[in-house]
């Protein structure tokens, strides 16, 4: 079996939920990287921001549009000492504007990804992966790019057995 990391990017508090909106202690993503992880005993990384974003959804989702149209780089807490050991990274984060989480890209581009494989697994308000496979691949210069996995962050929690039946199968 191959060594595989899953490093996720994910936020609690306010968001969409079945119904409307919601208070999470723990994020979709973060709920899909551990169904992962215990799926296939894989390794976690979580990708946490220095700067937190307001708890207030609506407020968070402009501060998230900010940074993605000013290619900001936002400071995270920590990095993996190497990702050398790893054949397969699974990078799981939610799809906000149609692409990657700029603490995304923060952590992407700190690492060189050349013979790694990049499997996106992505959380969404209904917008699968919009343009993020696309990031992936311009953020990981020389890894390939797997097909991933879609879920609506909202049927996380119902979907456990379908995302650990994916991950077995892929990972």
């Amino acid at each position: 079996m191959a060594n595989v990391l899953t490093a996720f990017f994910s936020l609690t508090g306010q968001t969409y939920g079945k119904g409307g909106m919601v208070e999470l202690d723990k994020g979709y993503t973060h709920m899909a990287a551990e169904f992962i992880a215990e799926a296939t005993g894989c390794d976690l990384f979580h990708i946490e921001q220095v700067r937190e974003y307001s708890a207030d959804h609506m407020v968070m989702i402009r501060e998230a549009k900010e940074e993605l149209d000013g290619d900001m780089r936002p400071a995270i807490k920590d990095f993996p000492a190497s990702i050398d050991g790893y054949d397969i990274v699974v990078v799981a984060y939610p799809n906000w504007w149609n692409a990657l989480p700029m603490p995304v890209v923060t952590f992407l581009t700190h690492f060189s990804w050349a013979g790694k494989t990049v499997v996106p697994f992505c959380t969404s308000g209904g917008g699968g992966f919009g343009h993020s496979r696309e990031d992936l691949a311009k953020y990981c210069p020389g890894a390939v790019i797997a097909e991933g996995m879609t879920i609506p962050g909202a049927e996380v929690e119902d979907n456990k057995e379908i995302i650990q039946t994916w991950a077995k199968a892929r990972l």
